[in-house]
């Protein structure tokens, strides 16, 4: 299965945690309970940073840069 567009206004945050694990404590830092949501497949990013009050611009930032310090991590 080839990887989403980390950047796409549409990810669901399903696909968010299958191919970005490392993104989950994030949710929890802030409060979100997405990890593990039975109706996760059903909402974007966007909807959970709207239903969470958050600035979808910088918590995808915050996301991003998780990802890319876990990527340079595992390819040590």
């Amino acid at each position: 299965m080839q990887k989403p567009d980390i950047d796409a206004p549409d990810l669901s945050l399903s696909a968010l945690f299958e191919h970005w694990p490392e993104a989950a404590p994030l949710f929890f830092k802030h409060n979100m309970a997405c990890p593990g949501c039975p109706v996760a497949r059903f909402y974007a990013l966007s909807d959970a940073c709207r239903r969470a009050g958050l600035d979808e611009t910088q918590f995808r930032a915050e996301i991003k840069t998780r990802v890319q310090a876990a990527r340079q991590i595992n390819d040590r």
